[in-house]
């Protein structure tokens, strides 16, 4: 099965979000499982993320990646790391370093300032996002020479809002910030609310300055046979689940 690619003409930049499809793990992991973290065996992941550099056009070695822990910190890469340190996001305005988030459900964010050559790509789950990762990756972008009006950004495949049930102490950790969150939330069962997370990445990206932003609209919950899902594994009382990667180069 070939590689899927979704791509944004709104990133100029060689870029694509990989879905599940065309890789070499079976089982739960069946597809293009990106995730060293998984249990999945490490050598069928290290021939799914060969795939993926192929793709990129990039040495394995320079599809660069972080261990992503919810955070705000950014990282800013010139070159192949020997080491994976812990950080939610990426810049570069190195020319063949291809940056990579992985995601089960979370948002994958790629970005591109292409006139001032600098990208930058963050996974930004609620508390990601919640804390600051996207704002941080705009002003790291800056930092390298960026424009925040030319900057355009992506949010790949996570999980829709039809699909994020959470409860009453989730709802109130974002409305006790600022009331004006409780315009992702809509009415669940009992006392349960649905968090639409795309719509409140794309929130905080406009509100930054940001000059283009948007979703590709995919929902990873609601289509299996194209995209990993933690939730719905979980849902499925599964031992693990893959992980999807995006990827972004100059």
């Amino acid at each position: 099965m070939m590689l899927e690619i979704l791509t944004s003409p709104a990133l100029s930049p060689q870029h694509g979000f990989f879905t599940r499809k065309g890789g070499a793990s079976s089982g739960i992991f069946a597809g293009l499982n990106c995730g060293t973290g998984s249990s999945d065996q490490a050598d069928i992941v290290a021939i799914n993320r060969n795939r993926v550099a192929e793709a990129m056009g990039v040495p394995l070695d320079h599809l660069v990646g972080v261990h992503q822990v919810h955070s705000p910190d950014v990282l800013h890469v010139t070159g192949p790391l020997s080491i994976r340190p812990q950080a939610d996001a990426m810049v570069t305005a190195t020319p063949g370093v291809a940056l990579s988030i992985l995601t089960a459900d979370c948002e994958p964010v790629l970005f591109a300032d292409a006139s001032a050559g600098v990208i930058g790509a963050a996974h930004a789950g609620w508390r990601g996002a919640k804390n600051g990762v996207l704002e941080a990756t705009l002003d790291a972008m800056e930092a390298l020479g960026a424009r925040r009006e030319n900057i355009a950004a992506v949010i790949g495949p996570c999980i829709s809002q039809a699909a994020y049930e959470v409860g009453p102490e989730f709802f109130e950790a974002f409305t006790d910030d600022d009331p004006e969150t409780r315009r992702f939330f809509a009415n669940g069962k009992a006392d349960r609310m649905l968090f639409d997370l795309p719509s409140y990445g794309l929130w905080r990206l406009r509100a930054a300055g940001v000059g283009h932003a948007e979703w590709t609209r995919h929902c990873t919950f609601s289509e299996p046979e194209r995209f990993y899902s933690f939730r719905r594994t979980t849902h499925a009382g599964e031992a693990d689940y893959g992980r999807l990667i995006s990827v972004i180069r100059l």
